[in-house]
């Protein structure tokens, strides 16, 4: 197999997934023209009204950022980025963090505010087509149309990020599927009001700020996490990510290696690689048996992009353990235990 670096070409399943991820991200900017046009158009003065509308808007920087990241990952390495541009998918995800949360934040502070102040929002009466109408009804018909539509889209995006390792997809996801409780927490405000209690629609306000401010960190975390070079972990976040354990794996499964251990760097859609192995003793491996090696890491996944092979003496001896691999080291001549 040849060396190369940078691959910008995804398997054809992959691609055809990405082809789609790309449909869906278009299919929500154009649903959101409307649900944002057409909550603005009917939220008055309630503050629940306005925290979903604030959530639809938000929603917008996910799908956006997905489809950014995902043409900038198209371009190939260069001597100023010889590591390619898959890390904007990285940077697409902590723009999307960063919005949510500042946007949460000022939204608890002022629906907390609208809470303490003792603020009655009014829903008065309109007149549609010669009839007169509660405006609530008018509110909770909105909302219901802006429920139902992402959670569709959220779960028909959920399987695609996962395929493609793409962190920004799944932000934008978890958000869309997420999206109903916006909608029912707003409804249950807007009921609250036309029972007479005031209190209602800030509660329902806050509950909804609150729930932004949370997508906010959470996708912060696993953002910075990720670009402050941590280990590999899954495109959820939640867990390492078991193409680690199986790269150690394979290379133990080499005859002339004693030990291995890799660090994996998650760089958007694919991970960066740097492998060090402790040859049998005696054995110095010739460039033949590294490259063939390294072929045989390459070939396990085709999120392994760019992959370092390095023959050592002992393996460092700070270098964090890889989680599926712990157990079977125990069997091998680790030197750095």
């Amino acid at each position: 197999m040849r060396t190369t670096f940078g691959h910008t070409e995804l398997p054809e399943e992959q691609e055809a997934h990405l082809r789609r991820a790309v449909r869906l991200a278009w299919l929500t900017i154009a649903f959101l023209v409307t649900a944002v046009t057409l909550v603005h158009l009917a939220m008055g003065s309630s503050q629940a009204m306005k925290a979903a509308w604030a959530e639809d808007l938000l929603s917008f920087i996910p799908p956006i950022a997905f489809l950014v990241a995902v043409h900038r990952t198209r371009k190939p390495p260069t001597p100023e980025h010889p590591y390619g541009y898959h890390r904007a998918v990285g940077i697409g995800h902590l723009v999307a963090a960063t919005a949510l949360i500042a946007m949460g934040a000022f939204l608890v502070f002022d629906s907390a505010s609208g809470l303490v102040k003792a603020e009655h929002p009014p829903v008065g009466l309109i007149e549609i087509g010669g009839y007169v109408v509660w405006s609530g009804w008018l509110m909770i018909a909105v909302l219901a149309y802006t429920a139902v539509p992402p959670v569709l889209l959220g779960r028909a995006k959920m399987p695609l990020a996962r395929s493609l390792h793409d962190r920004v997809l799944y932000a934008d996801a978890d958000m869309n599927k997420a999206d109903w409780m916006t909608a029912a927490g707003a409804i249950v405000g807007i009921i609250g009001i036309g029972l007479g209690l005031w209190w209602a629609d800030a509660v329902a306000a806050l509950f909804i700020s609150g729930s932004i401010l949370y997508d906010g960190v959470s996708n912060m975390r696993v953002a910075i996490s990720a670009l402050m070079d941590a280990r590999a972990e899954t495109y959820d976040g939640h867990d390492p990510h078991p193409l680690v354990g199986r790269i150690d794996q394979r290379l133990r499964e080499v005859p002339w290696v004693a030990a291995a251990r890799s660090r994996v760097r998650d760089q958007g859609h694919v991970f960066h690689v740097e492998s060090f192995v402790v040859p049998v003793e005696g054995h110095s491996p010739t460039l033949a048996e590294l490259t063939e090696a390294r072929d045989a890491v390459v070939t396990l996944d085709w999120k392994i992009d760019d992959m370092v092979l390095a023959p050592v003496e002992e393996l460092p001896k700070r270098m964090l353990p890889s989680v599926a691999a712990e157990g079977a080291e125990s069997g091998n001549h680790d030197t750095s235990r």
